[in-house]
Parts: C-alpha cells; sequence; structure tokens
C-alpha cells in the first residue's frame, strides 16, 4: 500500500519531483531524464514510468528558466527515438517465442493484446500515434520487431514521432504550464495528463477484447 501511495505521489507532484532533482543534481539532471525516456520506450518492463506528463511537467519548468528548453528538446527527442530502435531489436530478437506463445515473464499478455488493437486500426502509423498512449507506445514498438516490420519503414515513423511527441509535449508544458489557472491547479492538471492518455488505449482494449491474430502478418511492413 505504502508504495502505491508513493507512486501516485511521484506522478501527482511531479514537478516537485523534478524540481528537486534539478537543484540536487544541476546538469546531471539531464542524464537522469534523458535516461527516464529512454527506459519508459525503450524496455517492455517500465511501461510505467511517467512519459506525457513529465514532458508536460518540463516543458513548464523550462519557461520559469529552471531548465534549457533546448537541451531538452535534443536530448529527450534523441532518448524517444534511440528507446523505440531498442525496443524494435528486442521484439526482433524474441519473435520465435512471442510467434509461439512461449511464455515470457516480462510480457503481459493483455499489453500484448492492447497494442495489437492500435495496429490492427492504424496500421503502421501506430508507431507515431502510439507516441501518446501509455503502455501501447511501450509495446508498439517492439511488436513492430516480433512482426519483422523494415526497419527503413519502421525508423521513418520512429523519427517523426519522437520529435512530434517530445516537441508536443514540452511545447505544452512551456506555453500552457505557466497560465495562472494550471499553475495554482498544478498537480490536477497533471493528473488528469495522465487520465486522458489512458483513455484511448482503454477505448481500444474494450473493442478488441479477443486475442490478436497472426502477429507476423499484422506488423509487416
Amino acid at each position: 500500500m505504502e508504495l502505491i501511495k508513493s507512486f501516485i505521489d511521484l506522478f501527482i507532484h511531479l514537478d516537485h519531483h523534478v524540481a528537486e532533482l534539478a537543484a540536487g543534481h544541476g546538469t546531471w539532471i539531464y542524464a537522469i531524464l534523458f535516461a527516464i525516456i529512454f527506459a519508459e520506450t525503450g524496455f517492455v518492463v517500465t511501461p510505467f514510468l511517467p512519459g506525457d506528463s513529465l514532458l508536460f511537467v518540463l516543458g513548464a519548468l523550462a519557461a520559469r528558466d529552471s531548465l534549457s528548453l533546448g537541451a531538452l528538446w535534443v536530448l529527450l527527442a534523441i532518448a524517444a527515438v534511440a528507446g523505440d530502435a531498442i525496443n524494435y531489436w528486442i521484439g526482433k530478437k524474441l519473435a520465435l517465442k512471442v510467434l509461439n506463445n512461449e511464455k515470457i515473464p516480462f510480457l503481459k499478455q493483455e499489453y500484448l493484446d492492447r497494442t495489437a488493437a492500435f495496429f490492427e486500426k492504424y496500421g503502421k502509423k501506430t508507431i507515431i500515434l502510439a507516441r501518446f498512449v501509455p503502455i501501447v507506445r511501450t509495446f508498439a514498438p517492439f511488436l513492430a520487431g516480433v512482426g519483422k516490420m523494415k526497419y527503413a519503414v519502421f525508423a521513418s515513423y520512429n523519427v517523426i514521432g519522437g520529435l512530434v511527441w517530445v516537441t508536443a509535449g514540452l511545447g505544452s508544458g512551456f506555453l500552457f504550464g505557466n497560465i495562472p489557472f494550471v499553475a495554482k491547479n498544478f498537480s490536477m492538471v497533471v493528473l488528469g495528463i495522465v487520465v486522458l492518455s489512458l483513455v484511448p488505449a482503454v477505448l481500444e482494449f474494450l473493442k478488441h477484447r479477443q486475442p490478436s491474430g497472426n502477429i507476423d502478418k499484422t506488423y509487416r511492413g
């Protein structure tokens, strides 16, 4: 229970925690933030890390001159693109196990099915659209690798998606994070971002509750 409370507190008061990290670690904060975004997009075992909400918070802090917007944009864009690339190759490496329905300890079938629903509806564009959907964001590049999507095709969607996601997240925080109403209710706004970002994934999951079909065929491109 305490762990859950701590996790909720981390998300609700994300701005305070990031500000404390920045004050205590100086320029090393950029390396820490790079690692968080890289891990959130690069490893299927860390879909719980903050993504959309973190970018919004960082944009707001950059508007207060607590962090450099330019440095954040460059480093986090690289982290997002590199994370998805690593995730793709992990998926390609484990393709046979997934396609043969072998049990892999760190993979939850419901997450695979939820991501499969996105691929079935949006095809290769899922690599871009999934950037804005927690959990699906983490599993989309993995399943692209499993389904043997051509890397050149994946890479183009990956770069576009990574740039758009980081730009939108940081930009919205920079422009709107310090508006008096938002600043006064910042914790609730961050919580709202988390909830809203989960809505598409929940709706897609409810619409496609049946197990995914031929993964190799679905994600090939």
